[in-house]
This record gives C-alpha cells, structure tokens and sequence, in this order.
C-alpha cells in the first residue's frame, strides 16, 4: 500500500496515475490501433503468410506502427521487464477474437534462446498465451519449439539481415495430427514464424494457423 502510494502505477503514454492491472489509461486506450481482423477471412497476416507457408486461419489484435501507442506496449512488454503486459493484451484479445466451432487443439509460443531468456527473465508469449488457454480452454505446450541459434532482438537488426538470416529451430516432441496456433509477438517478415511452420508441418500431419500480437506495417 505504501509502496503504490510512493510510486504508483501510470499510463506509459501519458503518465496519468491508473490502477496496478492497467498500462494505459481509458484516454490513451482509444489512441491503440486495433487491427479488427477476422480470424476466419483474408487478411494482412494471412496474405504473407500465404508466401511463405500453407496456413489456415490468422489474426493480429493491433498495427505496429512506428512511433506509436502500440509499438511503445510491445516495447513496455519485450525490454521494460513489464511481463504482465501479456496478460492484458490477451484480455484485449479475447475481447475480439472468438474460434467458433474451430478452436485450435494447441497453443505453441515462439521460444527464445535459453542464453536470451536468461537475459530477459522471461518469455514475453508465456504469460499472453497462458491467459488466452485459461479463457479459451486450450492447452498450449511452451516446450514444443526449441531455437537452436542465439541470435540479437530482431528489432536490432535492419530490414535486409532479418530477410536473409533465420534462426533454427526444431521440434522436440511427436506431434502429428494436430491444429496448432503458434503464437509471437510482432509479425514482420514472417521469417521467424516461417521456419517455425515448416518444422510443425514436416513433424506430422499437422494444420497450421497464427496468432500475433502486433502487425508491422
């Protein structure tokens, strides 16, 4: 109580006091861009990822667009050490996203390299995804991916190097059979999220379908 008193929580945009479970305040909340994609239709994500990969169904809950509110909550949750940004973003998800009749039958995160994790403190997906399993019903393995090579923030590297050098990644399970989602944070140039697609899909006989938090422009 005395510690929220000396230093109570604020909005990250525009530092008016909220309460402990927010990052913005209601203000600043209606300056977040949300995509309004439809899980089950065409969209930005399912275009290029059609490029690189057969994939069911996408969905991206806002724009990452430079300089703005969104790209900042990312940042917040990615390098800030704020964690449970995660939990509030899935509860912004789970307010617009709805799997119908077609849930998926797993959850699998992006992982990070145990080097970078270690680094972090944390998995920014973990929490995100955990929250959207529990509200969803839909169990979600972290442990199905591992990434083979260490590899700096792909928001450190331009453009050109995150097109030509991809990390590796294998799966460390038998799964076949199977829906998954497979979950990160920022869609660019799908280079990541590619290599780990191919890895489901040539595991088993596996269908295909993403989740992102954010959408780059």
């Amino acid at each position: 109580m005395i510690l929220d008193l000396l230093f109570p929580n604020r909005c990250i945009h525009c530092n008016r006091i909220v309460s402990g479970d927010l990052i913005v305040c209601g203000i600043c909340y209606s300056q977040i861009h949300f995509t309004h994609y439809d899980y089950f239709e065409n969209n930005p994500v399912k275009e290029k990822c059609s490029l690189l990969f057969p994939v069911e169904h996408t969905y991206a809950l806002i724009q990452f667009e430079e300089e703005s509110l969104s790209r900042k909550i990312i940042h917040e949750l990615k390098y800030r050490g704020r964690e449970k940004t995660g939990k509030i973003i899935a509860d912004w998800t789970t307010e617009r996203l709805d799997f119908k009749n077609e849930k998926p039958d797993l959850m699998v995160t992006v992982p990070l390299h145990p080097r970078k994790l270690k680094k972090r403190g944390y998995n920014q997906l973990h929490l995100f995804t955990e929250t959207l399993s529990k509200f969803y019903n839909i169990p979600f393995d972290h442990n199905l991916v591992e990434r083979n090579n260490y590899s700096k923030a792909q928001a450190l590297k331009d453009k050109k190097t995150r097109l030509e050098t991809g990390s590796t990644f294998s799966v460390t399970k038998n799964i076949s059979g199977k829906n998954i989602l497979l979950i990160d944070d920022v869609f660019t140039t799908g280079n990541t999220i590619s290599s780990i697609a191919w890895e489901i899909l040539n595991a088993g006989d596996n269908k295909l379908s993403v989740l992102v938090m954010a959408m780059d422009a």
